[in-house]
């Protein structure tokens, strides 16, 4: 086992050991959990040139003793996927998926095992720091080393643009889009957006739920527009249109345009009302049932649903089928202790609390507060039902910024 820090510098000696030249920087490929080495980088006579795998015989502490003496003096040019360890990855940040946070890489750590040297780790203390600035003061025994497994490693911050450096998809849905949301807004913008990149476009759009509008709005309005709307189309249509609604106005129709007719539906119905109405905190993400079914019948149909909002606490009670006129609510909970055989007009509520399309916001999520209720419905004047408003995004409006994100989401 060696660490980088440990080569650098080091002399690379020719096949009857005189000294050709200095180790400048190792070459792995990515791909693989522990990226193998393919090369190294040497200085020779003011020249970087490039050594293959193959051409190398031994590594140690003392340098690198090659099986040849040809010297390609062609100056060194990065190929597609190979990462240079002291250029992209020594002090550049990473996503350590395991331990959940975004840590500093201060030395790596290479393995050999059959002849071959892989990445196996990166050194994300300060005794890898220390072992790089002061080789021969260092003593290992008696400085602490953390060593995260190179397989844990979800992302790289790096600005090498030749480098495809997204994390894979396996890697980051490991964790909750509450987590990768966190690890991205602790990296600059434009990592945190490649991130979201490389997530599929669910968890892309749950991730982008759980982060600061700011934040948002820069990742979408910098997306290629296809990905971006079909991200959008998976977000809830109240989190879609405030994303849209903080956009330019011909960047907006753009991505509106390219979204699925259904999701584009329900986030235009959205889009007018302000973020300090009723309008604006509701979403049209809930469940609506006609009055004349039975409490069997109407359970069937909600297992028989293609898709249902992520949290069903409250079913809406309509005149009829297709009619949108809210006549009462039922808990699910009710619903499911109730009698099969009663109608949902039995036992339903149909006297409940309900907010205007144009109230006050803060006036809606007081309601909320007041009456321990977990969401309010939005009837407009014909006595329709426009959408609901969940607690989470009640208690957003209520709580200070710093708290907001902090709040559980209980329909997330």
């Amino acid at each position: 086992m060696l660490y980088l820090s440990q080569l650098l510098g080091r002399p690379v000696r020719e096949v009857e050991g005189e000294r050709v030249a200095v180790l400048k920087d190792v070459i792995v490929r990515l791909g693989e959990d522990h990226p193998p080495l393919t090369g190294i980088v040497a200085r020779h006579q003011r020249r970087d040139i490039f050594f293959a795998r193959a051409d190398i015989l031994r590594l140690d502490g003392q340098g690198v003793w090659l099986n040849t003496d040809v010297l390609n003096l062609r100056k060194f040019t990065r190929r597609e996927g190979e990462v240079l360890l002291v250029r992209d990855v020594l002090d550049k940040q990473l996503i350590d998926v395991d331990g959940k946070r975004v840590v500093r890489v201060n030395d790596v750590q290479l393995f050999e095992a059959g002849g071959e040297w892989r990445v196996t780790g990166a050194d994300v203390t300060l005794a890898g720091l220390w072992r790089r600035l002061f080789p021969q003061n260092f003593v290992g025994a008696t400085r602490t080393v953390e060593v995260i497994d190179w397989a844990d490693v979800g992302y790289l911050a790096t600005d090498a643009a030749t480098v495809q450096l997204k994390s894979s998809r396996d890697k980051l849905s490991r964790l909750h889009p509450v987590e990768i949301a966190r690890l991205a807004e602790a990296l600059s913008r434009h990592q945190g957006a490649e991130v979201i990149e490389a997530l599929d476009d669910a968890t892309a759009a749950e991730t982008l739920e759980e982060m600061h509008a700011d934040d948002q709005v820069h990742i979408i309005g910098n997306m290629e527009e296809e990905r971006a709307a079909d991200i959008l189309e998976h977000m809830s249509p109240d989190e879609a249109a405030d994303v849209l609604g903080d956009l330019p106005e011909e960047k907006a129709e753009d991505l509106l345009d390219l979204m699925e007719h259904e999701e584009k539906a329900d986030v235009q119905e959205l889009l007018p009302y302000e973020d300090d109405e009723a309008g604006g905190l509701m979403t049209t993400e809930f469940v609506v049932l006609p009055k004349h079914l039975t409490a069997g019948e109407a359970l069937l149909r909600l297992r028989e649903m293609a898709e249902t909002p992520n949290m069903i606490y409250y079913l809406y009670v309509v005149e009829e089928e297709g009619s949108w006129k809210l006549s009462g609510v039922i808990a699910l909970r009710s619903l499911i202790l109730a009698d099969p055989g009663a109608r949902l007009s039995e036992v339903m509520r149909d006297e409940f609390q309900y907010a205007r399309p144009k109230d006050s916001a803060r006036d809606v999520a007081e309601t909320i507060a007041e009456y321990n209720l977990l969401a309010l419905p939005v009837v407009d004047d014909a006595g329709d039902i426009a959408g609901i408003v969940t607690v989470d995004d009640a208690m957003e409006y209520l709580l200070p910024k710093d708290w907001r994100q902090r709040l559980p989401r209980v329909f997330g």
